[in-house]
């Protein structure tokens, strides 16, 4: 088991704070690596997740990418970091409940050959920016539109 799985045997599903990451994965034609998430089902969003303990939001990150999508990444830079009520607020289907602090990152340096994990991750492709799903994380669509301002 893992932290958080830990932690939740401890207080059940009421609301707590977690971190997390998020990295936007750029490749050679500029289009942005997108998951097909399995929760919540159908929606997209960008690499990323909880971390471990002990664990730094850059091994994170980078851990949560690979695991995700079968692409390691490196030279990860900072876009920001995101926290508080709005947009953050997660309420899962087996009920815990949390508030993210989400620290996002962007790479144009990875190697290796997609492939969805087939758990967390359905699908994953690069999108150019003009045909980003609808069905995207409002959270994450927040972290592309501050990359896309400082690129």
């Amino acid at each position: 088991m893992g932290y958080v799985e830990d932690l939740r045997l401890v207080i059940g599903n009421r609301a707590i704070n977690l971190v997390a990451t998020a990295v936007i994965v750029v490749n050679e034609l500029n289009e942005i690596l997108l998951q097909k998430r399995s929760e919540p089902y159908g929606s997209w969003g960008l690499p990323g997740g909880l971390i471990e303990l002990g664990e730094s939001t850059e091994l994170a990150g980078k851990r949560e990418v690979f695991e995700e999508t079968g692409i390691l990444v490196e030279d990860l830079k900072l876009i920001g970091v995101f926290s508080g009520k709005e947009d953050n607020y997660i309420r899962l289907k087996n009920g815990d409940e949390y508030y993210v602090v989400l620290t996002a990152y962007y790479t144009k340096c990875f190697t290796g050959t997609l492939c969805a994990d087939g758990n967390e991750t359905l699908d994953c492709r690069f999108f150019d920016i003009s045909e980003i799903p609808d069905k995207l994380l409002k959270r994450h669509k927040i972290i592309i539109e501050k990359y896309l301002e400082m690129i």
